[in-house]
């Protein structure tokens, strides 16, 4: 919950509400940003569910802050390779896009040491180890959104790859 206000800003630095998503394999953090992305928030933590629920909450969510981009985290290996986490925020990240309308644009974000990040900052805030289960997640997705915003602020360029919705075929 950094204020990004620091940086340098650009003229070509879009204003509006973004979101973030750190997906794991059992729970995925969720972050957003003020309409100025000056302050980034912890918002929730979701529980990954088969049958997609988590997908149809981040699409409330995306609906309900009126973002109009999605940063979801994309965790590579320290040396850049790829990994099944890698495969697996690539595809639900593929399947939320899908689920949202097209002006919301979705980008995958490197979150290489994000969670390592999130960890340092939990213990500056004087929390215990063990307490960290439940938040972790979400001060990831902070951390991941604030670099996204970071990057665009100093590059003038959207972070990160854009996603594109899977095409459904005609029934």
């Amino acid at each position: 919950m950094t204020d990004s206000s620091a940086q340098p800003a650009s003229t070509d630095f879009r204003p509006g509400v973004r979101i973030a998503f750190d997906v794991g394999k059992a729970r995925i953090g969720v972050a957003r940003c003020d309409q100025d992305a000056i302050l980034s928030f912890p918002v929730v933590t979701l529980r990954r569910d088969r049958y997609g629920a988590d997908l149809d909450e981040a699409v409330d969510l995306v609906e309900e802050y009126g973002a109009f981009e999605v940063i979801v985290g994309l965790p590579k290996h320290m040396g850049g390779g790829s990994s099944s986490s890698t495969r697996d925020a690539r595809a639900w990240a593929r399947d939320l896009a899908s689920r949202l309308p097209r002006r919301v644009c979705v980008r995958l974000v490197d979150e290489r040491l994000t969670t390592v990040s999130a960890h340092r900052d939990l213990h500056a805030a004087g929390l215990k180890e063990r307490s960290f289960r439940g938040i972790v997640d979400q001060a990831a997705a902070v951390v991941i959104l604030e670099q996204a915003i970071t990057t665009e602020r100093m590059s003038g360029v959207p972070a990160g790859e854009r996603v594109h919705p899977i095409k459904r075929g005609r029934a």
